[in-house]
């Protein structure tokens, strides 16, 4: 049995999220129907972890447990040629049979972006949050700070997470204006709770509106109470980026 480790990137305004579910398509039934066409076989496509509807991603990261002795660039050729224009294989590899997509990452990279100009863009809409009202972006990333560092993220997170423990380490949180305008938001911690990252945004975004002072975000924080922070940015602006493994990670 062979270990495949899939770099994946994907538009996830047409599905219902990564995880197979009964009320829509998912981009796991996607990749386990190409994979079975190729190989004949069934098979399960585990990932790094769940994504929204309508959230992106530019390197998900899964593997796949599999019999069939097609060479490796003949399933990456095959696995794009049957895809759907908006799911792409950018790589993959063959790894130990013990590598786990989910269980052996360090660290994953999500990317937020606000598109924050006063025309709305019809090229950006399927990818950021559309605001029209200039934001404050020196008490945002004010703001952005308190976040970094090791917090009980209950504040930021959806009431079922699925998971008990709420405490999460952020390693890096940056904000960036580019030159078309669009706002960069880019966090990497060990893990995330569901909706923390578009959590954190719809709270910077009040910040950045003057609704709020940067030094609210401690306390949000410290309270674990979602109800005081802000609302729950849209998923359209928000990307998987990287999921980042150790030593026998396939790298």
């Amino acid at each position: 049995m062979r270990n495949l480790k899939l770099t994946i990137e994907y538009d996830g305004t047409n599905y219902c999220g990564w995880q197979s579910q009964k009320n829509g398509v998912a981009i796991q039934d996607v990749l386990e129907g190409v994979l079975a066409r190729i190989t004949g076989e069934r098979i399960r496509v585990v990932g790094s972890g769940r994504t929204d509807a309508g959230v992106h991603a530019i390197g998900q990261v899964a593997h796949v447990h599999l019999s069939s002795p097609l060479p490796v660039k003949n399933i990456l050729k095959g696995m794009n040629s049957l895809l759907p224009w908006d799911i792409a294989i950018k790589k993959i590899e063959e790894v130990d049979e013990s590598f786990h997509a989910r269980y052996d990452a360090t660290s994953k990279v999500y990317l937020y972006r606000i598109c924050n100009q006063s025309t709305r863009s019809p090229l950006e809409y399927r990818y950021s949050w559309m605001l029209s009202r200039p934001l404050k972006i020196e008490a945002m990333a004010e703001a952005l700070g308190f976040v970094r560092g090791t917090h009980d993220f209950t504040s930021f997170s959806a009431a079922e997470t699925g998971v008990k423990g709420r405490e999460r380490t952020v390693k890096r949180a940056t904000i960036d204006v580019k030159l078309s305008g669009v706002i960069e938001l880019e966090m990497e911690a060990n893990g995330f709770l569901r909706h923390m990252v578009r959590a954190i945004v719809g709270t910077l975004v009040e910040v950045g509106k003057g609704k709020l002072n940067p030094s609210c975000m401690e306390e949000i924080l410290l309270a674990r109470n979602r109800s005081l922070a802000g609302p729950t940015a849209p998923p359209q602006g928000l990307f998987l980026k990287e999921v980042k493994y150790g030593k026998g990670g396939g790298e």
